[in-house]
C-alpha cells in the first residue's frame, strides 16, 4: 500500500499551517484547515498535480477556516468537522473573526462524531474529539502512517490557548493526557503553529502536561 505523505503551507495573519496529505505517487489530497486564501491555495495545488478531494476542520477559529469556503467553491470537496464546533463555525462572534475584522461563518458538509473514521480518495482517519482550545476542537489521526493532525490541542511543548470562547484549560488538559497520550509515543504530530514534534517527547517534555 502507498505510504501517506504530508505537505504543508504557512498561511494568514496567524502564520497558520495548513496541511494537505496525499498517496505517494497519487494526485489527490485531502487539506486540513485552509487558513486563508482559498484561490491561493487552489491554484498552488493545481500547479503541483493535485487535487482536493475532502476538507477537514480542527476547530472553527478564523485562522483555521478563512480560505475554507472559497476552497470547496474551487474543487466541490466537502467540509468535515466535529459536531459539537457547529457553535464555532456558525457563529462569526465565537470563532473571533468579527473581532478580527472580517466576519466569517462556515457551514461544514458534515458534521463527524467523536471517534468517526472517514475515508477520502483511498484515506482513511479517525477523528478524535479533544475539546479544550474550543468545544469542538479536534484531531485527525491517520493511524496507519502514525501521523496526527492536532490542530490547536497540541504544539511543540505547549498547547493551545483557553482564554477565547468556549476554551477550559483543565478540558484542554485532559483531552491532550487521555485521548492523545494514549497513542504510540511514536506518531508524529504536526501541530496548527510551529513546528512537529512526536506523542512520545510532548509526555516528557510538555511543560503544560506534567
Amino acid at each position: 500500500m502507498a505510504k501517506l505523505k504530508i505537505g504543508r503551507m504557512v498561511l494568514g495573519m496567524c502564520q497558520t499551517n495548513c496541511y494537505f496529505v496525499y498517496k505517494e505517487g497519487s494526485g489527490e489530497v485531502i487539506f486540513i484547515d485552509p487558513a486563508d486564501s482559498g484561490d491561493y491555495i487552489y491554484n498552488t495545488l493545481k500547479e503541483k498535480g493535485f487535487q482536493v478531494k475532502g476538507i477537514l476542520l480542527t476547530h472553527g477559529h478564523f485562522d483555521h477556516i478563512w480560505g475554507s469556503k472559497r476552497l470547496r467553491e474551487l474543487t466541490g470537496a466537502k467540509i468535515y468537522a466535529y459536531k459539537e464546533e457547529k457553535a464555532l463555525c456558525e457563529n462569526a462572534v465565537n470563532n473571533v473573526s468579527e473581532q478580527a475584522g472580517r466576519a466569517y461563518t462556515v457551514v461544514p458538509d458534515v458534521y463527524l462524531e467523536d471517534d468517526e473514521e472517514i475515508t477520502i480518495a483511498g484515506m482513511t482517519c479517525r477523528l478524535i474529539a479533544t475539546p479544550g482550545h474550543t468545544v469542538g476542537g479536534c484531531c485527525y489521526y491517520f493511524e496507519e502512517d502514525g501521523m496526527l493532525i492536532s490542530g490547536d490541542t497540541l504544539f511543540q511543548e505547549s498547547v493551545g490557548r483557553t482564554d477565547l470562547p468556549t476554551g477550559s484549560t483543565s478540558t484542554l488538559i485532559r483531552s491532550i493526557k487521555e485521548r492523545l497520550f494514549a497513542l504510540p509515543d511514536a506518531v508524529k504530530v504536526y501541530p496548527g503553529h510551529g513546528d512537529s514534534t512526536e506523542i512520545g517527547l510532548e509526555k516528557k517534555y510538555n511543560p503544560f502536561c506534567q
